[in-house]
C-alpha cells in the first residue's frame, strides 16, 4: 500500500508540474509585446503586406548638418521646435488639408474651438484648391458684421502672405486678444479687386438655433453649428413648431461648418423612419461603417425644405444628402462646400496630438461629398443686394416650395 501511495503521489506532482509548465509558457505568450502580438496577428490572419522599408538616415543627416551649420538669427536653435517642425513636414507630406500636428500652442487654440469660446474673429476657414478659404463666417461675430463672406479667399493676413499656409498656422495668426485688430486681403468672386477687410477680435460665443414663424403655417428653423447641445435645442424647435400647429417647415442651414456625425444623425431622426442610412464612413481599407436613423420619425405628410450655400459643410451636408436621397426634403441654394473627410484627434504626448482625416463621408446612396459638395434640387443664388431687413431670394424661393407643398399634402400628421 505504501509503495502505491509513492507511486500516486509521485504521479501527482508530476502533473502538477507539468500543467504549470503548459500555464507559465501560454503566460508568456499571451503577455509578449503588443507589437509582436499584433504583427502575429496581421500576418496569419489578415495577410497585409509588409510595409515598405525606409532608409532614416538621410533625415538624421540632415538633421546633424542643420545642427552643425545654420546660423540662427537670435543665435539659438530649439532641437525640440526642429522636431515640432519635422512631424508637422510628416504631415504636410500627406497632401491633407485636414490631417496636422499640433505642437503645444496650437493644440491649446484648437481646444478652446472645441469648446465653443473663444478670443477671435468667429469665423470657420478652410483649405479649398490649396487656396486659404472661408467656409463660414458665424453669425453676430466681429467677422460676420465686418462683412466677410462664405466662399472668400484669403490673400493676406495682416499684409504677410497667406499662400501655402496651414489652417493651423492661419488660425494662429487670426486668434488673438479682445480688441485687438486683423487685417484681410480677401479676394471675392465677382470683385473686381482685392478686398481690405479690418476685423476687431472679441469673445466668440458660438450660437446654435434660432426658430422664426412664417405666413401660410410655415416654421423656419436656423441651425449655425452641429454642437453637442444641438440635439436638445433641435428638439425643443419641434416642440415649439407643434405647439403652434404649423404645417411645414424650412431647416436652414446655410453657412453652418458642421460639428458632430453624431448629432446630423440625430436631427435627420426626426424624419426617418428607424435603421434609415444617414451617411456611409468609408475607411481607407474599403471597410464601411453604416450610421442609421434612430427613427423618431413623428411626421407624416411634412412638406419641408432645406437651405444650403456654400458655407453649409461636413455635417450639414450629410444631413442635407440624407434628407434629399430619403425624398423627404428638397433642397434649396447653392452648391454646399464639400467638406466629407472625418479626422481623429489622436495625443502624441500630454501637450501636443495629431488630427488624422480616417475616412470619407458618403450619402445614403453612396456619392461622395468631398470636393464638390452636393447639388440642390432647386438651384439659385442669393442677391448679394439682399439683407436680413430687406430680402432674402433663398429664403423667399424655399417658403415658395413648402407653400405649394402644403397645398398638395394638406395638413401635417403626427405619427406619435
Amino acid at each position: 500500500m505504501s509503495r502505491i501511495r509513492i507511486i500516486t503521489i509521485l504521479f501527482i506532482g508530476a502533473l502538477f508540474i507539468g500543467a504549470s509548465f503548459f500555464v507559465g509558457v501560454y503566460a508568456g505568450y499571451a503577455g509578449r509585446p503588443e507589437v509582436e502580438w499584433v504583427g502575429n496577428i496581421l500576418h496569419k490572419e489578415f495577410s497585409m503586406p509588409p510595409r515598405e522599408e525606409v532608409d532614416f538616415m538621410p533625415f538624421w543627416k540632415a538633421w546633424n548638418i542643420l545642427e552643425d551649420k545654420f546660423a540662427p538669427a537670435d543665435g539659438s536653435t530649439s532641437r525640440q521646435e526642429m522636431l515640432w517642425g519635422a512631424i508637422s513636414g510628416l504631415t504636410r507630406s500627406l497632401d491633407d488639408p485636414y490631417t496636422t500636428f499640433f505642437p503645444p500652442q496650437e493644440k491649446e487654440i484648437f481646444e478652446s474651438s472645441v469648446r465653443g469660446d473663444f478670443e477671435g474673429v468667429g469665423m470657420e476657414i478652410g483649405i479649398r484648391q490649396n487656396v486659404l478659404t472661408v467656409i463660414a463666417p458665424i453669425k453676430d461675430t466681429p467677422a460676420w458684421r465686418a462683412g466677410i463672406k462664405a466662399g472668400d479667399r484669403i490673400a493676406e493676413i495682416d499684409k504677410e502672405s497667406a499662400d501655402g499656409i496651414s489652417v493651423e498656422e492661419a488660425v494662429k495668426r487670426i486668434r488673438g486678444p479682445k480688441g485687438s485688430t486683423v487685417t484681410f486681403l480677401i479676394i471675392r468672386e465677382g470683385a473686381e479687386e482685392p478686398l481690405k477687410i479690418s476685423v476687431v477680435r472679441d469673445v466668440v460665443v458660438i450660437p446654435n438655433i434660432e426658430t422664426e414663424t412664417k405666413e401660410s403655417g410655415i416654421f423656419v428653423i436656423r441651425l449655425s453649428t452641429f454642437s453637442e447641445r444641438a440635439p436638445q435645442l433641435f428638439r425643443e424647435a419641434l416642440r415649439e413648431m407643434i405647439q403652434k400647429g404649423q404645417y411645414g417647415l424650412v431647416l436652414d442651414l446655410r453657412n453652418n461648418p458642421g460639428g458632430f456625425l453624431e448629432v446630423s444623425v440625430d436631427i435627420a431622426s426626426w424624419f426617418l423612419p428607424p435603421g434609415e442610412i444617414v451617411a456611409r464612413e468609408r475607411f481607407n481599407d474599403g471597410r464601411e461603417k453604416l450610421y442609421r436613423s434612430k427613427g423618431y420619425d413623428i411626421f407624416n405628410n411634412l412638406s419641408m425644405a432645406v437651405l444650403v450655400n456654400k458655407g453649409s459643410a461636413s455635417a450639414s451636408e450629410i444631413l442635407a444628402g440624407a434628407l434629399k436621397e430619403h425624398g423627404v426634403a428638397i433642397i434649396v441654394g447653392e452648391q454646399t462646400f464639400g467638406k466629407g473627410s472625418v479626422q481623429e484627434l489622436v495625443p502624441v504626448t500630454d501637450n501636443t496630438s495629431l488630427k488624422i482625416t480616417v475616412a470619407r463621408w458618403f450619402t445614403p446612396e453612396g456619392n461622395t461629398i468631398s470636393e464638390k459638395g452636393l447639388t440642390p434640387d432647386v438651384e439659385i443664388a442669393q442677391d448679394p443686394k439682399d439683407t436680413e431687413q430687406l430680402a432674402d431670394t433663398q429664403l423667399k424661393r424655399a417658403l415658395e416650395i413648402v407653400r405649394e407643398g402644403i397645398a398638395e399634402r394638406g395638413k401635417v400628421i403626427l405619427t406619435r
